[in-house]
């Protein structure tokens, strides 16, 4: 209708084309072609726009999934989510930017599976096992997870029995021992083998906000593992989360870890396993919005 009302002004009131002189056709298809152009422009502009916006989008959702440590406490004493029994021992999966690590595995392979089964954790994603000390609380279910995964490497103290290590390696998994302090991967570190009577290595992360320091029972000592922790990356530790082997200590030993961590700069803690329950309420008094409160099924999520 549009172009109806537009040819018959040039035609002076006709309707046919032989009615308009040339000049007049020229400057009128000059001129619709140039209103085609800058509406499909505008049009192609509308639709790179969205696809911008949606191309943005995806990529932000990605790097915040990425740029991120999440750490799901799969194996536990200590209740937290009802779903899952707690069961004395200690394991955790920690999914960082770099690889996926398990950490320590629980004394029952059945139970372990079944909880990482819960959460949708898919055991060909692990890339590496960590395992901090010989304890069968700590490494009973490592023979059950090499059976479904065993395109990993497994970090293990050099002080673990030669048996244990010839185990590892005939699974096809790639066994490093670990004596002193190194980084493991970018970003993620071990203590190396400290000596509390039970020799242990805990693992630490490397996040913007600070050290994640993850242990196993904390037999040397967890102020003696911060202060290594420390040492190692000369940064401060943000997070300290697994057992803290306080577990029947008097409260006055507990009033000493707990202000000597807080000396050393640790913002948050999250204890568990063996830490005992006077010890969790304790660190919760002094740690207030920094204590996290640890149990099988929780999650924790590190964000840059």
């Amino acid at each position: 209708m549009w172009l109806h009302w537009i040819w018959t002004r040039l035609c002076d009131g006709g309707t046919s084309y032989e009615c308009m002189p040339l000049w007049k056709a020229v400057l009128f298809g000059l001129g619709l072609i140039i209103w085609l152009g800058m509406a499909a422009m505008f049009l192609l502009s509308v639709c790179a726009g969205k696809q911008t916006e949606v191309e943005l989008a995806t990529a932000k959702q990605k790097w915040l999934s990425e740029a991120s440590i999440t750490i799901t406490i799969v194996y536990d004493n200590n209740y937290y989510d009802n779903r899952l029994m707690p069961t004395w021992g200690f394991s955790c999966v920690v999914k960082s930017p770099q690889k996926t690590i398990l950490f320590d595995t629980g004394s029952d392979g059945t139970v372990l599976l079944h909880n990482m089964a819960k959460f949708g954790i898919d055991l060909k994603e692990v890339d590496v096992v960590v395992l901090s000390h010989i304890h069968g609380d700590h490494v009973g279910g490592l023979a059950s997870f090499l059976k479904c995964n065993s395109k990993v490497t497994v970090y293990m103290p050099v002080s673990f029995p030669q048996g244990m290590k010839d185990e590892v390696i005939n699974t096809g998994a790639k066994l490093e021992e670990i004596d002193k302090a190194r980084e493991l991967f970018g970003g993620a570190f071990t203590t190396g083998e400290l000596d509390g009577g039970i020799k242990e290595q805990s693992l630490v992360l490397r996040a913007p906000k600070g050290l994640v320091v993850i242990t196993g029972c904390a037999h040397p000592g967890i102020v003696n593992i911060a202060k290594r922790s420390k040492e190692i990356t000369g940064q401060k530790i943000y997070l300290m989360v697994g057992g803290f082997h306080l577990g029947g200590a008097f409260p006055s030993q507990i009033n000493y870890v707990a202000e000597s961590l807080l000396q050393l700069g640790v913002e948050k803690v999250a204890p568990c396993h063996c830490s005992g329950d006077q010890a969790r309420k304790m660190f919760k008094d002094y740690f207030g919005d920094g204590y996290v409160d640890c149990g099988v099924g929780k999650g924790i999520v590190i964000e840059w």
